[in-house]
């Protein structure tokens, strides 16, 4: 256990004095033209800001007109926003999963919230955007909210056994909900705040720290914010939004939604006073559509556009979402092709010049981010285990409800929209138009399944007198000129296999010596040299990659 003014070193001054200003301009200086217009640097540093419970239409670029959120809406000017963007589910655990994994929620290891049991977890299975990209020498921090149970050190599902190599925030769903928690996790230790910090304030803080960090190696933020989820807390009162005529909870929903705008803005300026804002993606979105909890009411907002639902919900209210690429390298334009969740993790893969897995639900959308196009997905998929599952193909969208859910009798309901012509969802086709009604429901039995994927990446395993290093190749092409070796103090002849062909694996070992194991692994795939490095961790077994 570690009390929260003993972090001084750590933090700079995170858990005291936090100062911080309502409002926070994102206006630049000059912009540096370093690279062609629609063009993307090599490599880029990658900041993920992932919004709680943001609904699509609650941002001004996207319609919303009584809550100001000028820096998200100078993001979508001067980026792409992407109007067809969906979530990986209506609500939040599965949601980051596929987010994490680049599975749907019918193939992923996280299918379904809590609710009111044991907080689900990702497993030794699962290969996340940030394990992907810290293997090829990205430095990873994910700050905010998690997600993922147990809520203790060294297990699997922690993320710095996921990928992170810092860690600073909520580790369980519940535990999110408090704004001002009695403690905040950093990596596998307790942070005592006593219940008197406000926790965006303090991610706000430390996200602008691992940016100004600075170093050789591009870096990847997830900055997982837990606003605007209810409850509707924040410091003081509801600033510019205290007077008008609303109730509490939305005059507070609304002063959370400008907080986070103003996040973003910090988030912005450091990379631009950190001299990276060139070499950054920047990448917004929200985990699911609006919630109505605590007394919010989100028609007052329209927060979820002109779609019909919110959170929890199957229709295109609970699970279209805002999502904004910004980079200044990037053209301005609207992207209307449709885009999920678990495209995310190849669009990254593809990004940082490695080769993806193989087996994912996704497709990088790197093309649409440039202008140069990309591959469509036939169908996207959403599945709520028991309660409901939709399925999209082009134009037509089917929702299924399962037995007694949603004023369904006991053998279900299917209900059949056309998007283009209805985009509300308000006209059910499904008897009018029963062959493709057939189709959907066949196409959406098959998507639902065990996880497809197959291991992937370094894992070492040490004995007394010998360290084991193996080689996954979890991708689609082989991996040829491989070497095999170890860095550091353990540094060892390499060990050179000509080929690995998708699905196989190699193990070579080296004699046991004391000190830090640091994994190499030299290879080449798609006409690119790779480098895979992944170090040891002793006395924790689950800090295994795979």
């Amino acid at each position: 256990m570690i009390n929260g003014p003993s972090r001084r070193a750590l933090f700079a001054g995170a858990l005291a004095g936090l100062a911080l200003p309502g409002t926070t301009s994102m206006t630049p200086p000059a912009r540096a033209e370093a690279t062609a217009r629609g063009s993307l640097p090599a490599r880029p540093n990658i900041l993920l800001i992932l919004a709680d419970d943001l609904g699509w239409g609650e941002i001004g670029s996207q319609g919303q007109r009584l809550i100001d959120t000028p820096n998200l809406d100078r993001l979508a000017a001067e980026g792409v926003r992407f109007a067809t963007a969906y979530s990986g589910a209506p609500l939040c655990a599965p949601s980051r999963c596929a987010l994490l994994t680049g599975l749907h929620a019918g193939h992923g290891t996280v299918r379904e919230n809590p609710e009111g049991g044991p907080q689900h977890a990702l497993t030794g299975a699962d290969l996340t955007f940030a394990e992907l990209l810290r293997l090829s020498g990205y430095r990873t921090a994910c700050i905010g909210k998690w997600g993922f149970g147990p809520e203790e050190a060294g297990q699997e599902s922690h993320p710095n056994v996921r990928g992170f190599d810092e860690f600073f925030g909520y580790i369980g769903h519940r535990h999110a909900h408090q704004y001002f928690p009695k403690y905040l996790w950093h990596n596998g230790e307790k942070v005592h705040l006593g219940g008197k910090q406000y926790a965006p304030h303090l991610f706000r803080r430390r996200a602008v720290e691992f940016i100004d960090q600075g170093g050789d190696d591009p870096f990847l933020l997830y900055f997982a914010t837990n606003l605007p989820h209810s409850p509707s807390v924040i410091p003081g009162d509801a600033g510019t939004y205290e007077d008008r005529p609303w109730s509490g909870p939305n005059r507070r929903h609304a002063a959370q939604v400008a907080r986070l705008d103003t996040d973003v803005a910090a988030l912005i300026r450091a990379l631009r006073d950190a001299g990276v804002a060139e070499n950054t993606l920047v990448l917004f979105t929200s985990d699911n559509g609006p919630h109505r909890e605590k007394g919010v009411t989100p028609w007052l907002f329209n927060s979820n556009g002109p779609f019909r639902g919110d959170k929890r919900d199957v229709y295109e209210g609970g699970i279209r979402v805002p999502m904004i690429a910004w980079s200044p390298g990037l053209s301005p334009r609207v992207e209307r092709q449709p885009v999920a969740f678990w495209d995310v993790l190849p669009t990254l893969a593809d990004l940082a010049e490695v080769p993806a897995p193989a087996h994912l639900d996704g497709l990088s959308f790197r093309g649409l981010l440039t202008g140069t196009g990309a591959p469509r997905h036939e169908h996207l998929v959403w599945n709520r285990p028991r309660k409901a599952q939709a399925i999209r193909r082009g134009r037509w969208k089917l929702v299924r409800f399962d037995p007694h859910i949603a004023g369904a009798g006991p053998e279900g309901r299917v209900e059949l929209y056309d998007l283009n012509a209805d985009v509300g969802e308000q006209r059910d086709l499904a008897a009018a138009r029963p062959e493709i009604t057939r189709q959907l429901m066949n196409r959406l039995d098959r998507s639902i399944g065990p996880d497809p994927r197959t291991p992937y990446g370094l894992r070492t395993e040490v004995t007394s007198n010998e360290v084991v290093v193996t080689l996954h190749n979890g991708s689609s092409v082989p991996w040829r000129e491989v070497r095999l070796g170890l860095d550091g103090p353990r540094k060892a002849r390499a060990r050179t296999v000509p080929r690995v062909d998708p699905g196989m694996s190699i193990s070579v070992g080296f004699p046991a010596a004391a000190g830090k194991i640091t994994a190499r692994a030299e290879f080449k795939a798609g006409g690119r040299s790779q480098v895979f490095r992944h170090t040891h961790a002793f006395g924790v077994a689950a800090l295994t990659l795979r």
